[in-house]
């Protein structure tokens, strides 16, 4: 055996023992998310010390924005988070609202932006950031189809991740999902909001409620997949099943019958 192919089989079972040494040490490290049937999905919750891929079509950038928020708000545990963006994403989705993150539960004063000239220099930063022990998340977001990040680059981001414990979410947008290292995958919709809470019932319909997000596991190494309505709780900086609510539903007029009434009436007449 050449000395070439020596170095590079010893580099492959270097690369081997770090991602099962990483594993058994970070297999049981996950955190719940709130809700029960997804947290069953994940075997107790979202596993720390991994690459977490969320995908959405162009036009749902803002709930798979908002959805990855409040994966960053369970993961970091009061440490810095860090978000790495394109340049050019301000253009695509507008800019990331420090207010907004603060409403969703997530404290802007953690928040470390980023912003990268091109895809090499966002997926360099994210594989130095991940190695960081000091932070509690890495968002890495990438807009539209990137031949640069293959499966090489997301074994490296994969690596970092395992070897310090931080989690890594990747927030593709208008991208089709390609073979990676990551230990889930979701795609993000828009769910119907229930409405807030409101003293006048005029105002009802106009509230803003609790985000709501039709959210879909594609891939989960080590449980099943499935599709469910996430609710986020702002004030618990947590997920939960959809919240059952009364709409109002219009009396009938007193001065005639019941129409379901007078129906059974006519057929006993008959």
């Amino acid at each position: 055996m050449s000395g070439a192919r020596r170095s590079a089989l010893a580099t492959l079972r270097s690369q081997i023992e770090r991602i099962e040494t990483a594993e058994v040490i970070h297999r049981h490290d996950r955190v719940a998310l709130g809700h029960g049937e997804v947290d069953h999905a994940l075997k107790g919750g979202l596993a720390r010390a991994a690459i977490h891929e969320v995908f959405c079509e162009g036009r749902q950038g803002a709930a798979a924005t908002g959805f990855i928020t409040g994966l960053a708000g369970r993961v970091t545990v009061r440490r810095p988070l860090l978000w790495v963006r394109q340049d050019f994403s301000e253009l695509e989705t507008g800019a990331l609202s420090m207010c907004g993150l603060a409403e969703l539960g997530l404290d802007p004063r953690r928040v470390v932006m980023v912003r990268a000239a091109d895809v090499e220099s966002a997926l360099r930063t994210s594989a130095d950031a991940l190695a960081c022990d000091a932070l509690g998340a890495v968002v890495l977001e990438l807009w539209g189809e990137t031949r640069q990040f293959d499966l090489v680059a997301s074994r490296k981001l994969t690596l970092a991740a395992q070897s310090s414990g931080v989690t890594g979410l990747l927030l593709r947008m208008a991208a089709q999902p390609l073979p990676s290292t990551a230990e889930t995958r979701w795609m993000l919709r828009a769910a119907h909001s229930p409405p807030g809470a409101a003293s006048m019932p005029a105002a009802l319909w106009s509230a803003w409620g609790a985000p709501r997000f039709d959210v879909e596991l594609l891939r989960n190494r080590h449980g099943p997949c499935g599709r469910w309505i996430m609710e986020w709780k702002c004030d618990e900086c947590q997920f939960s099943e959809p919240s059952a609510y009364s709409q109002p539903v219009a009396a009938a007029p007193a001065h005639r019958p019941d129409p379901a009434v007078l129906a059974g009436e006519q057929r006993r007449a008959g």
